[in-house]
């Protein structure tokens, strides 16, 4: 079993101005002279957390790592205007160009793993390698799914509290009431809103419940980012073309991949992984037998590290 590297610091951060008026909050750790790679987070929103550094051996890799447009350290936070998906593919070529990279791997997984692979759809000729978690393809029944029906019916005792917030005449489209009430003026109304939407997807991540996890997901300046980013991005369809990922998998086969998916991933089922792995074969397709969602469960934990390990291999 393979376990994460030790903790790390950043030995620089950059604040890059990009369309008014999002600064992203970067940051470099391990080897300046390693091989780059750039860790994309998930939500939309969530931000990165500490323990995202220690996936990559520091010796090895020049760790990039950086919070969207709105998200974790980037300003202002929690904002929706001229958040899109075209707009974070612009900021990784605009972070690129900035640090000086030729090309760079990207590890994501859950919206990271969405938005790395438009990112390597738009620009394959800048992406060395693809490590990818807990696939999510952002289609209209992925999302019904779990903010609608589906999953509900797997944790309905979390399920009553992510209702909670929301009249029973509004409950047939949640995702609609959610946004409603993460937009609003009433202060109190969002902040409810946007616990309950994010909480609901903390207790659903990890096989075993997981207090690390509920934490950051329970924290309010994490859940008002990622509810209100999320919501406004699902409600616009992600700002992608119908089945646009699978689509454009063609554009993938010369990029060497890693797929990991957990069995049991409730918020991102493994049909979307799977769908992905018939529309590009080329990649390394690992099922974690006893593993939910969440980059944490030991199962996922030990499939990525591998697959870092082994990366710098493949690409020599």
């Amino acid at each position: 079993m393979e376990y994460l590297y030790p903790d790390i610091r950043p030995y620089v951060s950059h604040s890059l101005a990009v369309e008014v008026p999002h600064v992203l909050h970067i940051e470099e750790c391990g080897n300046p002279d390693g091989l780059p790679v750039l860790f994309v987070h998930g939500g939309p929103g969530s931000g990165c957390e500490e323990y995202h550094r220690c996936f990559f051996d520091p010796e090895v890799y020049r760790i990039v790592l950086f919070d969207q447009r709105g998200a974790g350290k980037s300003t202002p936070h929690a904002e929706l205007a001229g958040n899109t998906t075209q707009a974070l593919v612009a900021d990784m070529e605009a972070m690129r160009e900035h640090l000086n990279i030729d090309k760079w791997v990207l590890f994501g997984g859950s919206w990271g793993s969405t938005l790395s692979l438009v990112y390597a759809q738009t620009h394959p000729d800048r992406v060395a390698g693809l490590i990818l978690r807990g696939i999510f393809l952002c289609r209209p029944r992925e999302i019904e799914w779990f903010y609608q029906e589906g999953a509900s019916r797997i944790f309905p005792d979390a399920w009553q509290e992510y209702l909670k917030p929301i009249a029973e005449s509004e409950r047939s489209d949640m995702v609609r009431a959610y946004y409603k009430r993460l937009i609003g003026d009433d202060e109190l109304a969002r902040m409810a809103a946007a616990k309950a939407w994010s909480i609901w997807e903390g207790k659903t991540a990890t096989l075993k419940q997981n207090k690390n996890v509920l934490g950051h997901f329970g924290s309010p300046h994490t859940a008002l980012s990622l509810a209100r980013i999320e919501c406004h991005y699902f409600i616009n369809n992600s700002f992608l073309a119908e089945d646009q990922v699978l689509r454009d998998a063609h554009k993938l086969k010369d990029i060497p991949g890693v797929i990991v998916q957990g069995r049991y991933d409730v918020i991102c089922p493994m049909e979307s992984a799977w769908s992905l792995h018939q529309a590009w074969p080329e990649a390394e397709f690992h099922v974690v037998a006893d593993a939910g969602h969440s980059a944490t469960e030991p199962g996922i934990v030990d499939a990525l590290i591998r697959a870092t390990r082994l990366m710098p291999q493949r690409l020599a």
